[in-house]
């Protein structure tokens, strides 16, 4: 896509065209189905986010999140390409909270 004065724009969009899930953490790991993109299949991206920092795991079937899992904190999102996963689980770090979950398209 070209600006007005000619140049390629470097921005890329990623859709959210249905709702996600949210995983509340504890000291126990806690799973849910990977949300369905908008053509009703399992997404192949996610973005996960998280109210308190939180260690995520995805797998196919069951997951289950350790405390060396990767570490989400609240300051940042991450896009996770979770193809061929079905499940993806979280812990609390040290407090409760709750882990956002939502399907990505390309737009």
């Amino acid at each position: 896509m070209e600006n007005a004065v000619g140049y390629q724009s470097p921005i890329f969009a990623l859709d959210v065209n249905v709702t996600g899930v949210n995983i509340v953490t504890g000291a126990a790991s806690a799973s849910s189905p990977i949300p369905n993109n908008s053509a009703g299949v399992v997404a192949r991206y996610v973005r996960v986010m998280a109210t308190a920092n939180a260690h995520v795991r995805v797998g196919k079937t069951t997951a289950t999140a350790v405390a060396t899992d990767m570490l989400i904190t609240p300051t940042e999102a991450v896009i996770l390409n979770v193809s061929g996963a079905d499940t993806i689980a979280a812990i609390q770090d040290l407090a409760a909270g709750v882990v956002n979950v939502v399907p990505l398209e390309w737009g």
